[in-house]
């Protein structure tokens, strides 16, 4: 099998994106069961460690023989017993087109039917030109790289901004709460960080944080629960912001912030605060922050919405629901769903740090916001199933009480990314179908 991509970038730059830390990480599909265990040394030598369901462990060891430096290496599946059942050579081929682009090229050579295979290939090329054009209009405007320090490095968002920031240069430092692990390599640095009394060096070296630690919102909304919303959030963001100094500071908030229920009316960073739980919650929790704007620090609250990834998040949960045909809209389906794919939501951050005209919040969200009864339609349209099943409001309320369903699982926002708008911010996937199709592998590879 075979799949050919163009690559608006010069061969040296596309080569060594794939020779940073994190690019196994960026490159794997997210609808695939696989999580990285271990990254290969280099592209010439060393084996990457993938891990399967059951325990199960994919190695694929780098073939020195077959390297040429900026322009091919080979891995080879070295997994005792799998590489008989399954024997697989991914050969990984650059070629200068011009001085400004590239064609990349990756023959895998195993018995695997092509058309299980295609659009894992596709996705490839497809997340490649993505993180390398995104990185390149960062760069134009500006941007150098950085030394950034992220608190919730392994969650969903987490996971993927590290590896998208060390693809494009940036140095990486994870701020961990337990010990860091001393079999950790050189590119994946941590360091301990104490949410309660975080020692001030810890931020020593470090050009600009990013802060996405908190409690799961998910969930039954009983006292224990929000209290652990709330106090993984308010205290752990005021005491870092207090030794923050003058470093850029993103924040995660949240666009809980402008209330579950505001019907139709268009909501911007400039609208009013909501009513409820979340709503007061998000802003004590951007308030907690003010340390650091007391300090002259750039702080932004990235008010995130509902992040599309079969990794995690609300799609892991949909996806194999309406695979059954099972799925369906929640009520009658008219509440708004502020949704953003999860590429997008890295290219947010990176806007975020960079861009020293944002400041405060920024909607974190796709132009196109859709109602629940849209998204349902539009997913199960992808997955190629029907989606006639409502989901009555007692079944949640059931399961997660009326509160945690009003304030979260029926919520609604139709929230518009203004900020982003103004600053002239290009989305990957500006509507709901293509980026599902993306994440969910989808695409329709004869119409490109």
């Amino acid at each position: 099998m075979e799949h050919s991509t163009v690559i608006e970038a010069p061969i040296e730059e596309v080569f060594d994106w794939h020779r940073r830390p994190g690019a196994i990480e960026r490159l794997i599909p997210p609808w695939q069961p696989l999580q990285v265990i271990q990254e290969a040394q280099g592209l010439s030598s060393g084996t990457a460690v993938l891990g399967l369901p059951f325990g199960i462990r994919w190695s694929a060891r780098h073939l020195p023989d077959e390297f040429r430096d900026g322009g091919r290496f080979v891995d080879r599946l070295d997994t005792p017993i799998l590489r008989s059942l399954v024997p697989w050579t991914h050969e990984h081929c650059f070629e200068p087109i011009s001085d400004s682009a590239t064609l990349v090229t990756d023959r895998v050579i195993t018995r695997v039917p092509d058309r299980l295979l295609v659009q894992n290939l596709a996705y490839r090329g497809r997340q490649l030109a993505g993180d390398l054009a995104a990185h390149r209009r960062a760069a134009d405007s500006g941007g150098v790289p950085m030394t950034v320090a992220v608190t919730g490095s392994s969650g969903l968002i987490g996971t993927a901004l590290c590896a998208f920031l060390s693809t494009g240069g940036h140095r990486v430092v994870r701020l961990v709460r337990s010990e860091p692990a001393t079999s950790a390599p050189p590119d994946a640095e941590q360091r301990r960080w104490d949410p309660d009394r975080p020692d001030p060096h810890v931020l020593d070296g470090v050009d600009a944080v990013v802060h996405l630690a908190g409690a799961p919102v998910a969930g039954r909304f009983d006292a224990a629960h929000k209290r652990a919303v709330r106090d993984s959030r308010i205290g752990p963001t005021r005491r870092l912001a207090e030794i923050m100094g003058q470093r850029p500071f993103v924040v995660a908030s949240a666009v809980g912030i402008y209330g579950p229920d505001r019907g139709d009316e268009i909501l911007t960073e400039q609208s009013d605060r909501g009513d409820g739980f979340l709503a007061e919650v998000v802003s004590e929790w951007e308030a907690a922050a003010d340390p650091a704007r007391e300090s002259h620090s750039r702080v932004t609250h990235v008010r995130t919405g509902i992040v599309q990834s079969p990794r995690g998040g609300v799609l892991r949960l949909l996806r194999p629901i309406f695979e059954i045909g099972a799925g369906g809209r929640i009520g009658d389906g008219r509440q708004w769903t502020p949704w953003i794919g999860i590429d997008d939501m890295v290219d947010v951050y990176l806007r975020c740090l960079l861009d020293e005209h944002l400041s405060g919040p920024v909607n974190a969200v796709a132009p196109t916001p859709v109602t629940n009864r849209e998204y349902t339609k539009v997913l199960a349209h992808v997955l190629r199933r029907p989606a006639v099943v409502p989901v009555p409001s007692f079944g949640p309320r059931a399961l997660f009480g009326a509160e945690a369903v009003e304030e979260f699982v029926a919520a609604g926002q139709r929230v518009r990314p203004a900020a982003l708008d103004a600053s002239g911010h290009r989305f990957r996937h500006s509507t709901l179908e293509p980026a599902l199709r993306h994440l969910l592998g989808r695409v329709r590879i004869d119409a490109g």
